[in-house]
């Protein structure tokens, strides 16, 4: 009895002593997460947004962040006192190729979406969010012509019918 409490021991003693190792989806910590069309968000702009039927403006400041491996954007609707206010992160992860966003917002937990995904085709990235009442799309594409962006936000409903939720323009402000 005292053997296998002894090998035990120093079976457990052998797994904490030995060197950690970083986790399988862990990237290299000098590597930064460069992505030719997020980099053009970096800045600061003037956002348009027709939801609803409603116009409303926003500022939007976007920057590379924690080691250049997430995109955070700050954006804050410019009435007083502003009806909406998001900080988002998107980053990418290299292992299931797929761009990953953590969007909070002024509505609190229940509606924050802790982990989207996202795919990119050309110049869009289309973010998928599972929030509690269904599905929604944010199709982010920026036009390197006129060096501006638009979103394209979509939501499913129960019966499974897709609506427009918003459009957004982004202009240098």
């Amino acid at each position: 009895m005292k053997s296998i409490i002894r090998i035990s021991f120093l079976m457990l003693l052998l797994a904490f002593c030995s060197p950690l190792k970083a986790p399988s989806h862990a990237q290299e910590p000098n590597k930064t997460f460069e992505d030719d069309v997020l980099n053009n968000l970096a800045g600061d702009w003037m956002l348009s947004r027709k939801m609803h039927g409603q116009n409303s403006q926003s500022t939007v400041h976007a920057e590379w962040v924690l080691n250049h491996q997430f995109l955070f954007i700050h954006m804050k609707e410019r009435s007083n006192p502003s009806q909406y206010e998001a900080r988002v992160y998107i980053g990418y992860d290299s292992t299931s190729k797929n761009y990953v966003v953590h969007w909070i917002d002024m509505f609190g937990g229940r509606v924050s979406e802790t982990l989207g995904h996202g795919t990119r085709e050309g110049n869009s990235i289309r973010l998928e969010f599972n929030y509690p009442d269904g599905l929604f799309h944010n199709t982010l594409t920026w036009h390197p012509e006129t060096k501006t962006w638009t979103t394209l936000l979509e939501q499913k409903d129960q019966q499974g019918k897709w609506s427009l939720f918003a459009e957004e323009n982004l202009r240098r402000s």
